[in-house]
């Protein structure tokens, strides 16, 4: 294969990758898109109110099943006392769409049906009576509905459109005119296949339904790189003017695409790594007309996530595709971020700003600048932490960072040895480094791994999951790793309940706040201490977590359709906050977990070879 290959095979046919609604469906490479809009009436006046963008998390949309390859969609809309059923399907590279009115709440909407050559293509549309058609170099595109047509002028569309009557179940296709009780069959036909792609999954059919349903809804066409990719969700692109993509979240998105669609795996291993910055490492962020964090990185887990999808796929091109990038990030992380006895601390370094927010000014903005780079923008791990505005790092030892670090370099190791890199040797001496430095951080009185002052030495008892990515480190003996389950794992007081594992422990004084990292559950810290503690084959906990990570995934999904940014640790309820996002992709990590804890999935404490 290689990167060519794998542009050609991802660029084509419809798919639903124009960020901003989800009822459009835009055909690639022509960038012909076909989109769908409502007016609703229920008012006591002649107006209406107008739906020509739909995203899921802002309207009120609970989708339903879908494939990643846009072949059937669908999903249900809410707006106005209204209930809409959108069904989609893909056949013969044409595009068919039956939308169902399920409630009328007083007089039936309009259908508006609308067509556009998106992100400056070349191409055009044009509209005579009621034909609607879209010409680009390489193809013509006719549109048909049999809704009944009405004139609706004031819309506010721009592009050429039809509006239809929506009593009933109308249809919308190009290629070919048909009706909507022909495409009644077909959809149920197509619907039919994706309940038998679940069913392979047994009990956990649903678990996998959500993971792939937000994955698919969550990939989207990025123009300014012209690349398909998975940003955590569309809202975020769209109020970062276009697209973000975010470090740990878009290689967690890799491996959430990783055991079925691995195009997108591969894609969005490349498009966040492509991020790296001048300085050699993947940052924070990376966004429109390059905006990037130059003064911070995230925790490094896009070796794991490369290792993890070359574990499933075998292809030695996409691992020396970018293993340079992400052995010079390695690199980075010990010249910037490694003490000498070789623990970690998150930093922010100093850089000329040409626009955006810059940490680099005084010893608080600096500090929030290391909070950013650790993922963990306000735990309470790291109030009142100090900050060196010399070596640009905060002065605290972080046992998280440094096992991370210790699994980064591992599982760099273990690639370069795939690809014949003599790097191996030099990348397993700094894991052993690291694994000097973290012993160093064990308290025996508290039977943890814990955070240290590096100005006073003073162990930190603020502990979250992170503490449990010690167990990244086969130096960890199996005592003090049953010490760490026994003690903490399973202490109530600390992670273990309902719903697990909080992001900070339950008898922290910031646990009741339940506001982002400070006391809810986000599932990457459930994921990686999850896959740490793999590493020691500590099967009952891992089994513990897995089920309380499918039930807590199931909970909103199941009510609402949602697989949200983080959950409250006390209710498992996503939607209870407003700092939460309704349909952000990590959240389906809950899902990966339990997928790899029922052998789905291969476990990551395997040799590759």
């Amino acid at each position: 294969m290689g990167i060519t290959q794998l542009r050609k095979e991802m660029f084509q046919g419809f798919n639903t990758y124009y960020n901003n609604s989800v009822l459009t469906h835009v055909h690639m490479p022509d960038c012909f898109a076909l989109s769908l809009g409502f007016k609703f009436y229920n008012g006591t006046y002649g107006g209406g109110m107008l739906l020509t963008e739909a995203l899921i998390g802002v309207e009120n949309i609970h989708p339903g099943m879908r494939g990643y390859d846009g072949t059937y969609t669908e999903l249900t809309l809410y707006s106005h006392d209204h209930e809409v059923f959108i069904q989609s399907a893909v056949i013969d590279d044409n595009q068919y769409l039956l939308v169902t009115p399920v409630k009328i709440a007083k007089n039936p909407p309009a259908l508006l049906i609308s067509a556009a050559i998106l992100w400056n293509k070349p191409g055009y549309v044009e509209i005579n009576g009621d034909s609607l058609t879209g010409t680009t170099p390489e193809r013509k595109f006719q549109v048909f509905t049999d809704g009944k047509h009405i004139r609706e002028m004031n819309i506010g569309l721009v592009n050429p459109y039809f509006s239809v009557e929506l009593p009933h179940a109308v249809a919308v296709s190009t290629g070919k005119s048909v009706t909507a009780d022909e495409l009644k069959e077909v959809m149920k036909q197509k619907k039919e296949s994706i309940k038998n792609e679940l069913a392979r999954f047994g009990e956990l059919s649903e678990a996998y339904n959500a993971m792939r349903t937000c994955m698919a809804w969550d990939t989207i066409y990025e123009p300014e790189n012209s690349q398909i990719c998975s940003p955590v969700s569309r809202p975020w692109s769209k109020y970062w003017g276009g697209y973000v993509l975010f470090c740990w979240d878009t290689y967690f998105a890799a491996m959430l695409a990783m055991p079925d669609n691995k195009n997108l795996a591969y894609a969005n291993l490349i498009a966040i790594t492509h991020e790296k910055t001048e300085a050699g490492f993947v940052p924070n962020f990376g966004s429109v007309n390059d905006g990037k964090s130059r003064d911070r990185s995230q925790p490094p887990v896009g070796s794991l996530a490369l290792k993890e999808i070359y574990r499933r796929y075998r292809e030695k091109w996409i691992v020396e595709y970018l293993f340079d990038d992400l052995l010079e990030w390695n690199r980075w992380f010990a010249g910037h971020r490694r003490l000498p006895d070789g623990c970690l601390c998150w930093g922010s370094d100093p850089y000329e700003a040409k626009y955006g927010r810059h940490w680099e000014i005084d010893g608080i903005n600096q500090t929030l600048g290391g909070k950013l780079e650790s993922g963990l923008d306000n735990s309470p791990m790291y109030d009142d932490i100090p900050f060196d505005c010399e070596k640009h790092i905060m002065l605290l030892a972080d046992v998280g960072l440094t096992g991370l670090y210790i699994m980064d370099c591992e599982s760099l190791a273990e690639l370069a040895d795939v690809i014949g890199r003599p790097e191996s040797f030099e990348l397993r001496e700094r894991a052993e480094y690291s694994k000097d430095g973290l012993e160093s951080m064990w308290d025996d009185d508290f039977g943890m791994y814990l955070n240290k002052r590096t100005d006073t030495g003073e162990f930190s008892r603020r502990i979250s999951p992170t503490n449990f990515y010690a167990l990244f480190s086969d130096r960890v003996s199996a005592h003090r790793a049953e010490r760490i389950v026994k003690e903490h794992f399973f202490n109530e007081n600390e992670f273990y309940g309902e719903y697990m594992m909080p992001s900070i422990a339950r008898n922290d004084p910031a646990y009741t706040d339940q506001e982002y990292w400070r006391g809810r559950i986000w599932a990457p810290m459930n994921f990686l201490a999850y896959t740490a503690m793999r590493k020691h084959h500590l099967t009952k906990p891992c089994k513990v977590l897995a089920e309380s990570s499918k039930r807590l995934l199931l909970l909103e999904w199941n009510m609402h359709g949602h697989v949200h940014e983080n959950y409250n640790a006390d209710t498992g309820m996503g939607c209870d906050v407003k700092s939460s996002d309704k349909f952000y992709h990590w959240g389906a990590l809950l899902s990966l977990i339990a997928m790899t804890d029922a052998g789905y999935v291969a476990g990551p404490e395997e040799p590759l070879e």
